[in-house]
């Protein structure tokens, strides 16, 4: 299966997107000529935690990232959870002028 067929996805979905992104995965290592074992040699992931991430989509943040960097593709990760752009210089001073939380308020 190719990523390009999963355009059922929901985005929202946190297994269905572990499981795009194995599949992406997949298809770059296979695109760049690794095997399993080679690329879990490259990046210092054991092969059974490649082997259960590409059958599965289950993996810790640090394999994958550690997978990813070893694929060339670490960049991508830099672009989740932008900082905030600003419209005016009206927004940034409004911006600067809040308090800082340093810890979330539960909701209930």
């Amino acid at each position: 299966m190719l990523s390009g067929e999963i355009d059922f996805l929901d985005f929202y979905n946190p297994a269905a997107l572990a499981k795009l992104l194995s599949v992406r995965l997949r298809e770059r290592r296979l695109a760049n000529n690794f095997s399993q074992e080679a690329l879990a040699s490259r990046s210092g992931v054991s092969l059974g935690s490649l082997k259960r991430f590409e059958s599965k989509g289950e993996i810790s943040l640090k394999h994958l990232l550690m997978l990813a960097v070893a694929l060339g593709a670490g960049e991508g990760f830099t672009a989740l959870f932008p900082e905030e752009e600003f419209g005016s210089v009206d927004d940034v001073i409004r911006k600067q002028q809040e308090t800082k939380r340093q810890r979330g308020r539960k909701k209930f």
